[in-house]
């Protein structure tokens, strides 16, 4: 059974809705969970349900790293942080992964102090599915760097290539570099480096793209630093947000007798672009397994992150970034 260690005390909402996720979650994946953080604080949450099925163990982290900390200071003074425990587990082999929903910021320095980096890589990258528009296009880096250097955005390249063959499951993913328009002299001097080092690399570079070029799924792996990452995520959350509200509204309007119909027509597009599909993502370039999630994930992101991570094992991602890194 693959086991995950889960950060109980990560997260706005924990440890109630990271409970919640996990019972449901560790039934349904049919996982082996470890749950850190206090654990009297643990046992009183877990008294509201049936745990009947659900394979799991308690062990016990002393510290909790709050949203707003430094993370830097917050993992020096806090060694025993949840946090840093779920990456101990892995560290030291008694789990297969290790899920967060907390600080997103002190997850990648327990990545990269905890686990170590991959033989020269020079920076961790999270990918991210485009939501449910494009599932199967992955976004690379999505939070992790704001500030890089072209062979950085190299690394993530090639990372992000590794994970669409081995997680999303497509042959030779087209490799393509987010900038300004499409032409090979377009965008910042950082683009333009980049853009030389991916035509140079044995990877499948198409060019670059543009933002429009995302939802129409011309690139499998899109290719930016941290902070285009992130802006692209939730500026198209927040449009495919805006977009159902005036949708619903002017067809609530339009058909007020089928006011129920469109309701619930409306409410599956709203669930299939929510990032709680997949709960989390797997911090690449690190020596073990580290999922991060979002940081306002309720029950339902937390199930998808078990998923998430279930699959990250299954796929054997970690055995292939070790395999294939560089080649």
């Amino acid at each position: 059974m693959i086991s995950i260690a889960l950060d109980a005390m990560g997260g706005d909402f924990a440890p109630a809705e990271i409970i919640r996720g996990a019972v449901a979650g560790g039934k349904e994946a049919g996982v082996h969970l470890l749950l850190i953080g206090p654990a009297k604080t643990l046992r009183s949450e877990l008294l509201r349900y049936d745990l009947a099925g659900l394979s799991y163990e308690l062990v016990e982290a002393t510290d909790i790293i709050a949203m707003e900390e430094s993370p830097t200071q917050a993992m020096r003074r806090k060694p025993n942080s949840s946090v840093a425990v779920a990456t101990r587990l892995v560290k030291e082999g008694h789990a297969d992964a290790a899920l967060t929903m907390g600080h997103s910021g002190a997850a990648l320095i327990a990545g990269r102090w905890i686990l170590g980096m991959l033989p020269g890589v020079a920076r961790p990258a999270l990918p991210a599915p485009y939501l449910g528009i494009q599932p199967e296009v992955t976004l690379i880096d999505a939070g992790g760097n704001t500030d890089v250097r072209p062979v950085h955005m190299l690394q993530f390249a090639q990372m992000g290539a590794i994970y669409a063959g081995v997680v999303v499951g497509i042959a030779n993913p087209r490799v393509g570099l987010l900038s300004n328009g499409r032409e090979p002299g377009k965008g910042s001097e950082l683009l333009k480096a980049t853009y030389t080092l991916l035509q140079e690399s044995a990877l499948n570079f198409i060019g670059n793209i543009e933002g429009n070029d995302i939802p129409a799924g011309v690139a499998d792996v899109v290719v930016h630093d941290g902070l285009v990452g992130n802006v692209a995520l939730k500026l198209t959350e927040g449009v495919i947000r805006a977009v159902l509200e005036q949708t619903q509204s002017a067809l609530l309007q339009a058909l007020p007798e089928e006011s129920e119909a469109i309701q619930a027509a409306l409410d599956r597009v709203r669930a299939t672009n929510h990032y709680s599909r997949w709960g989390a993502v797997p911090l690449l370039g690190i020596d073990g397994l580290l999922l991060v999630g979002h940081g306002r994930s309720r029950a339902k992101a937390v199930i998808g992150g078990i998923k998430s991570a279930k699959k990250a094992v299954a796929s054997q991602i970690l055995s292939q970034l070790r395999a294939n890194w560089g080649a």
